[in-house]
């Protein structure tokens, strides 16, 4: 078929054997690519109940049909096993430049089983693939392993790999793509993805191609193609993450009152000019840098020149300093910076890390955890440097850094003293930094969320927080962000569908924006070489959501598990416009559940939905 490569790779770690293989076409049209096949591969490959860390987990890397191409910002790719965080559906995507090498390399994917008697990593080089030993960059950094893997392959070779955290299987590990120095890189973050790939002992994959990818209609294309590129050059978007990348959103979202301050304790941050996106400009940044395709360039390089933080870097996007900065109180925009680039060094989610540490710092403030559990270490809110060396033990499970890496909610577990309350996640996964109880749809959109606390899942947080018109859905108006108004949760329905089509296909998020299903359907149209409409794009993107999460109830997740830490639904905001506000879900979830399909009892997608959907071979899974 047109867009794809025709070969996945399949490694069984355990023996060294390397094989080849492609879905047949009614498989790819129903799923597509990235996280769409690898979530049909996970849930028929994967037995129900297995540990997440174990050899029956799979780890699942896959490009999408438009990945590599010319279409605007097509560089993406998606990593899907069992998370070892939620021990539900994982799933982690990055962007950068490494998807489009490995696709080129001749490769739409690989599916690594089993575990390796000793660390390897990945060569695919034009059709070939083999594995060599990774011993002696086992233990290294995400920047030193790619230049050692480099030095021996030649420069034009990309890696993603892992760090010190995915070695030492930090349940919210990352896996890092791009790591050149001196700027660098870009995180599928989220989900421990790189605890996974880490538990295999696979360090690395490097990958370098020239190949064609095919295209049905490759005139049309390149002329759609374009003029996607003209809308997005004249978009409001693109002016606005341009000039300050993500971290734009600092300000409009502490106006509101929803920026996460101390864990969660209020959403009003006092010194926000000192960490904003005009700080950033000010201070540190060097330049702005695209990932493939990207005519935006919202990525940030930045360079701190002299004192004890000194560094460069790629960052600090908004999530980092949330989770870094006001999460735990921290106003030191370099402090925050450096921290940043240590998570990328290590390999871990800098989202999981800071609100992890937040949250330790505030059971420490209540009495839970004491001098005696911190090694003798006063934890405190506004601390840089303690959020710095925690980054590190985290990494390394050293000290404290041991509990703190199993994260917010197998601490609290763990603790108990009534720290569940103020736990922030959703089924395991480290909330980003809005405060439901500003916007209050963004609460149901976190509960609901196939991979747990999660933003980019459907993105509703643009309109809540920002007043984004988003093309991608016909209606994007959520109305007064402090009401919960049950009819809005249609909106979080669709752009979740549309979303998981960009996770599909290779496409950014950011573009869904500021184009419309009919554009994309358009695109893949060209791209592939049949019929292919909006509607297809709504339903292809319905049905892997619903995949997603038969694969989640199978592992045990029901309606329970759609909820918000007990801080969001019982403690009222102390100030700003949402003052006195808490969310109250129930409403919401009913109606969500209702626009799904889903039973409104249990959270299960109802069988009716499952045959609708052409999913009636799942039912068995779940019924």
């Amino acid at each position: 078929m047109f867009g794809y490569m025709g070969k996945i790779l399949r490694i069984d770690l355990a023996t060294g054997n390397i094989s080849e293989e492609f879905p047949d076409e009614d498989t790819l049209k129903a799923f597509l690519g990235g996280a769409g096949i690898a979530t049909k591969y996970l849930i028929d490959e994967t037995k129900p109940g297995i540990d997440p860390l174990g050899p029956e987990n799979k780890l699942i890397i896959m490009t999408g049909p438009l990945t590599g191409t010319t279409s605007p910002s097509t560089g993406r790719y998606s990593v899907v096993a069992k998370s070892p965080l939620t021990g539900f559906w994982g799933q982690a995507n990055s962007a950068g430049f490494w998807g489009r090498n490995l696709k080129r390399s001749g490769f739409d994917g690989v599916i690594f089983e089993n575990i390796s008697p000793k660390p390897v990593y990945l060569v695919t080089n034009n059709g070939k693939a083999e594995l060599r030993d990774a011993s002696h960059i086992w233990g290294k950094n995400t920047s030193d392993a790619t230049k050692i893997i480099k030095d021996e392959l030649g420069d034009k070779f990309n890696v993603a790999c892992i760090g010190p955290g995915g070695e030492n299987l930090v349940r919210y590990a990352a896996v890092m793509n791009d790591c050149d120095r001196p700027y660098w890189g870009r995180a599928a973050g989220r989900c421990g993805m790189g605890a996974v790939m880490g538990s295999k002992k696979v360090k690395a994959l490097a990958s370098w191609g020239d190949m064609k990818i095919d295209v049905a209609k490759p005139d049309e294309y390149k002329e759609e193609a374009k003029q996607r590129y003209d809308w997005v050059n004249q978009s409001l978007l693109k002016m606005t993450l341009e000039v300050y990348g993500t971290a734009a959103m600092v300000d409009l979202v502490n106006v509101k009152g929803g920026l996460p301050t101390k864990n969660w304790q209020t959403g009003v941050f006092p010194a926000v000019d000192n960490i904003n996106g005009t700080a950033i400009n000010d201070t540190i940044l060097v330049d702005r840098k695209p990932c493939f395709a990207c005519p935006i360039a919202c990525g940030r390089l930045a360079e701190i020149k002299e004192g004890k933080y000194k560094s460069k870097g790629e960052g600090p996007e908004y999530e980092s300093i949330g989770a870094l900065g006001t999460m735990c109180g921290v106003d030191d925009l370099e402090a925050i910076t450096y921290a940043h680039f240590i998570c990328n060094e290590l390999g871990l989610d800098t989202i999981s890390a800071g609100n992890t540490i937040g949250f330790a710092m505030e059971c420490f403030e209540k009495g839970v955890l004491t001098k005696e559990d911190t090694g003798g270490v006063e934890f405190k809110f506004g601390d840089a440097d303690l959020v710095i060396d925690l980054c590190n033990k985290i990494a390394a499970r050293e000290g404290i850094g041991d509990l703190l890496a199993e994260g917010t909610k197998r601490m609290s577990e763990k603790l108990g003293k009534g720290s569940e309350h103020y736990a922030m996640h959703v089924k395991g996964l480290e909330l980003p930094a809005y405060d439901s109880r500003a916007a209050k749809i963004t609460g149901l959109a976190y509960a609901t969320a196939n991979r747990g606390g999660d933003h980019i899942t459907g993105y509703i947080e643009g309109p809540a927080f920002l007043a984004m018109p988003f093309m991608i859905v016909e209606e994007a108006d959520i109305g007064d962000p402090l009401q919960e108004i049950p009819e809005t949760t249609k909106i979080v329905k669709e752009m979740e569908d549309a979303f998981g089509v960009f996770d599909a296909i290779g496409g950014c998020k950011f573009m869904g924006m500021v184009l419309t299903k009919q554009d994309w359907a358009s695109l893949i149209e060209k791209l592939m070489g049949y019929p292919y409409s909006a509607e297809d794009f709504a339903r292809t993107g319905e049905r892997i959501y619903n995949l997603a999460r038969v694969y989640s109830i199978r592992e045990g997740c029901s309606r329970a598990n759609d909820t918000l830490p007990p801080r969001l639904l019982k403690d009222p905001l102390p100030e700003g416009p949402g003052a006195g506000q808490v969310v109250n879900l129930d409403p919401l979830l009913d109606a969500y559940y209702g626009y799904r399909g889903w039973d409104k009892a249990t959270g299960k997608p109802t069988q009716e939905k499952l045959k609708e959907l052409g999913l009636d071979w799942a039912i068995d899974l779940i019924y």
